[in-house]
């Protein structure tokens, strides 16, 4: 996997940073959502899933892509959704992409991982399981994710264990609700052998809804880095918390590890569940989009030649940011969060750590309007019970049972 820039061999070779802001030939990290059905609601869903989409990709459209995917020496994909595995194909296309040398890592909320499905992981040494929990007691993750779901995730997780299935991962989105209890997510995942995965809130799809009530405060940033700091080593982070590193003194022990930039088109990308390729799984939005993979040249053609990939691709100005003395540290911040909170792209990330985000927040702003919703009548406020359906629509129709 190479920068797409052609260099004479008498050239050094550049920063490995450098050829990400560049781009590779292929990215890094393929997010993949199969399906925008879902059997939760939660309130913060960055694909605002619940419904199926009836121009979902077939069986054979999505096996092309896998194609095209080891012909490109794509490692592995991250699988998503909605609920990955509602649909009545799921296996048979982990399996297809296993077999053809590219790797999977699929979330789910523990909805079908059975006792059966977990002996079939556990026996698998390409597949990567994420169990996606937003509290460490059911009170705090069924506000947001829905009554019972604590139950059911925690459930998939004793089921991986009991089969021995190694290294699952407990992913968690930090809000205001459940900072607090990083500890206590650490003992449950050390409780089941698995790997604690954290990532940040982002107002996107229903998040934009719900941000400003679920996002950490301030104070509960800077006690998120110092806890990062302290046990980050044995933490995953998918590097979306570079916005922190300008808490960092510069001194090697504050800094956090991973990649400090916007890798949107650069690294990462997503597909969604018809084709459509966003440059960043937090961007979905028409903007964003790049292309799609039923059209000519397909997949390749999209990452390698898109405009919209291209233009992210140049070097980028720091904008109002340039005179900030931790720029280099933090890069001016995550652009889903400013796009969809309706700062500029070229001025500081909403949670700048050093309070620049605060006026701008407080400042007369335009925020996006969602090109994309496949919710389910999601009430717009914390659930304290499970979400009502306005409508009689089953929202896995089309899948076999």
């Amino acid at each position: 996997m190479t920068s797409m820039l052609d260099r004479p061999a008498s050239q050094p070779v550049p920063r490995l940073v450098d050829q990400f802001e560049r781009g590779l030939d292929a990215p890094i990290c393929l997010t993949w959502e199969l399906t925008y059905a879902c059997n939760l609601a939660c309130v913060h869903c960055l694909s605002s899933s619940g419904k199926r989409d009836p121009r979902e990709l077939s069986t054979e459209q999505c096996k092309a892509i896998i194609d095209e995917l080891q012909r490109m020496q794509v490692f592995y994909v991250n699988i998503g959704g909605g609920e990955p595995t509602v649909r009545s194909d799921f296996w048979e296309l982990v399996d297809y992409a296993t077999e053809h040398q590219v790797g999977v890592k699929f979330s789910t909320n523990g909805l079908r991982i059975t006792p059966e499905v977990a002996a079939r992981l556990a026996a698998s040494d390409y597949v990567d399981v994420q169990i996606s929990l937003d509290g460490a007691t059911a009170e705090v993750n069924d506000a947001v994710r829905g009554a019972g779901s604590f139950d059911m995730a925690v459930r998939a997780l004793q089921n991986l264990a009991d089969a021995g299935f190694r290294d699952a991962k407990i992913s968690v989105v930090v809000t205001r609700h459940n900072v607090s209890q990083l500890d206590e997510f650490k003992s449950l995942a050390d409780r089941f052998g698995a790997t604690l995965r954290i990532t940040r809130l982002r107002p996107s799809g229903r998040g934009a809804d719900v941000w400003d009530d679920l996002h950490p405060r301030p104070e509960q940033q800077r006690a998120l880095y110092d806890w990062l700091v302290a046990h980050g080593e044995g933490v995953l982070t998918g590097d979306s918390f570079f916005h922190l590193s300008a808490f960092s003194d510069g001194s090697p022990g504050g800094a956090l590890p991973g990649l400090n930039l916007c890798g949107a088109g650069r690294v990462v990308c997503l597909i969604d569940p018809v084709g459509d390729v966003y440059a960043c799984p937090f961007a979905i939005h028409e903007n964003f989009l790049a292309g799609n993979v039923t059209e000519p040249g397909g997949f390749r053609e999209v990452w390698q030649h898109s405009e919209l990939f291209t233009e992210l691709r140049e070097p980028q100005s720091a904008g109002a940011c340039a005179s900030c003395n931790h720029y280099d540290s933090c890069r001016g911040g995550c652009m889903a969060a400013k796009f969809f909170t309706g700062l500029p792209l070229d001025g500081p990330d909403p949670e700048c750590v050093q309070g620049y985000g605060e006026s701008l927040l407080a400042g007369d702003r335009s925020t996006p309007t969602p090109n994309k919703d496949h919710s389910r009548g999601v009430p717009l406020q914390l659930m304290t019970r499970p979400p009502s359906r306005d409508c009689d629509e089953n929202p896995l129709a089309g899948f076999a049972r």
